[in-house]
C-alpha cells in the first residue's frame, strides 16, 4: 500500500488537492482515506458521497491533533490495509506550525498558500522541512514577481523539496503530483517512524493547567529571556 501524508495550515486548499487527486486516480487506486480535526470536520461525508471511497474521521478532542495523527497512524494503517486498499490517504489538521508529521516512508506533501505572503516561507519551516513536496495553491491570485519570490525563498531554503504550482480549483498541474504518487514505494508498517524530532511537549500545560507563568509550571519550561534551545526542567 502507498501512503501520502498531506499537511499545511488551514485554509489552504489541503483537501480540494486530494479531491483532485482522487478524481485522477480512482481507476488506477483503491483508495482510503481519513482526516485528523479537532472537533468538527465535513470532508468524510463529502469524499464519501462524491467518490465513493472508504472515509474516516478522527478527532483529537483535547489533544495536539498533529500529535494525535502519530497515535493513530498505526491503526489508520491497519485499517486501510484490512480494507485491501492501495493508497492510504491521511489529511492533517494542520494547527500547529511546528509538528512534522511526515514519516521516513511514503509520500510526504504539503500545501501551502501563496496568499500566506513571501514571509511565511521562514514562519513555517519547521512544518516544510520534512516534507517531499510542496504544492503551492492560489497561484492565481498574487501577482508575478510574489510567485517568483516565494519559490525561489522556498527553493533556496530546502533545496531537495519539490515543488508543484496548482490552482487546484481546476486541478492544474496535478498530473505531475500524481505521477509522484506512483512513483512512491509502498510502506512497511514495521519501519515506520518519523522523520524529524517532535516538539517537547512535557509540562502541566499540555495535562491542563490554566496558570501563567513559568514558576507555575513543572517539566520543561521556558522564560522570557532564554533563547530558542534553552530550556529549564522543573520538578519530576
Amino acid at each position: 500500500m502507498k501512503l501520502l501524508l498531506v499537511g499545511g495550515p488551514p485554509s489552504t486548499g489541503k483537501t480540494t488537492v486530494i479531491q483532485r487527486i482522487i478524481e485522477k486516480r480512482q481507476g488506477k487506486y483503491k483508495m482510503a482515506y481519513l482526516k485528523m480535526d479537532v472537533v468538527y470536520a465535513h470532508e468524510e461525508e463529502l469524499i464519501k458521497e462524491k467518490y465513493n471511497i472508504h472515509a474516516r474521521t478522527v478527532y483529537a478532542g483535547d489533544l495536539c491533533p498533529d500529535h494525535a495523527v502519530v497515535m493513530i497512524l498505526t491503526d489508520a494503517i491497519r485499517w486501510a490495509e484490512d480494507l485491501k486498499a492501495d493508497l492510504l490517504i491521511i489529511e492533517s489538521a494542520g494547527l500547529c506550525l511546528r509538528c512534522s508529521p511526515y514519516l521516513n516512508q511514503g509520500l510526504g506533501l504539503v500545501v501551502l498558500s501563496m496568499l500566506s505572503g513571501i514571509h511565511s516561507v521562514d514562519k513555517m519551516k519547521q512544518l516544510i522541512c520534512f516534507a517531499d513536496v510542496a504544492v503551492l495553491t492560489m497561484n492565481d491570485l498574487v501577482c508575478q514577481a510574489e510567485r517568483e519570490v516565494y519559490i525561489k525563498k522556498l527553493k533556496n531554503s530546502f533545496n531537495d523539496l519539490k515543488v508543484i504550482e496548482t490552482n487546484a480549483l481546476q486541478g492544474i498541474a496535478i498530473e505531475y503530483l500524481c505521477n509522484l504518487i506512483d512513483e512512491s514505494e509502498e510502506i512497511h508498517l514495521g519501519n515506520l517512524e518519523l522523520k524529524g524530532n517532535p516538539p517537547l511537549g512535557t509540562c502541566t500545560i499540555c495535562i491542563g493547567s490554566k496558570k501563567i507563568g513559568w514558576k507555575n509550571h513543572y517539566g520543561v519550561v521556558r522564560q522570557i529571556d532564554s533563547n530558542a534551545a534553552d530550556y529549564m526542567y522543573r520538578g519530576d
